[in-house]
């Protein structure tokens, strides 16, 4: 199977060559890695790797943090293959070429490129703010997701990561119109444990839902009124 494995660790040389020969030594293959961030010293890489079903996970846990100042964020499996240069920009276009199923286009995309495992455009009232709220509704939902989402408070409408009490990470973009939002999720389930969403990623997400709005244009005016109510969402 295809694992996210994301690490904090020191950023000083050697570090890094120490986290790559754990996973090799726990059996993982490693085919990608991503720097989020460098900061203060420290560093938040994705490790994506291929990973043996019998592997198990409790070694690489503790090859991990036995490395001095690494700390272990999240471990959960990755949709499709790693992120690519220009994955983006395909995905843009693709909404462009055809805006008659771009929204739908978007949201069955994103939890590939942002390793998650569910995404819906969901809506709530367009006078939200004046009216005190309103049931969000789900106007498209990508393949994965569950038959009855449950949806985080996404008012107001920013763009926003969070984690529920369960242990579930989502990450919430608005278009800025139509009371749309675009909510995608991470869930925790046995024995792997997401992390939460960076915020290189929120930026990313954020991005995207913003340039696709401005190629939809109208026509996100006509998906901002639909006709399911979420269940889990707060009255």
């Amino acid at each position: 199977m295809l694992l996210r494995v994301r690490v904090t660790l020191p950023d000083r040389p050697g570090t890094l060559g120490q986290v790559a020969r754990t996973l090799g030594v726990s059996g993982a293959d490693i085919v990608q890695v991503v720097v989020l961030e460098r900061l203060g010293g420290r560093a938040v890489d994705d490790f994506t790797v291929v990973w043996p079903g019998a592997g198990r996970l409790d070694r690489l846990m503790a090859g991990l943090t036995a490395i001095p100042g690494v700390r272990v964020d999240g471990v959960w499996q990755a949709i499709g293959s790693p992120t690519a240069t220009g994955q983006d920009a395909e995905l843009l276009a693709q909404v462009a070429a055809n805006p008659a199923d771009g929204l739908a286009t978007l949201v069955d995309a994103v939890p590939g490129l942002l390793a998650a495992d569910w995404a819906v455009a969901a809506a709530v009232p367009t006078d939200w703010a004046s009216s005190g709220g309103g049931p969000t509704t789900v106007g498209y939902a990508s393949w994965r997701t569950p038959e009855q989402p449950t949806l985080p408070e996404v008012t107001p409408l920013r763009p926003r990561a969070m984690t529920a009490p369960d242990g579930g990470h989502y990450a919430v973009a608005p278009f800025g119109r139509a009371g749309l939002v675009l909510v995608v999720a991470r869930g925790a389930a046995e024995p792997f444990f997401p992390a939460a969403f960076h915020r290189t990623e929120l930026d990313r997400l954020a991005q995207l839902v913003r340039a696709s709005a401005v190629i939809l244009g109208d026509r996100l005016d006509l998906a901002g009124a639909p006709a399911t109510p979420a269940p889990g969402r707060r009255p």
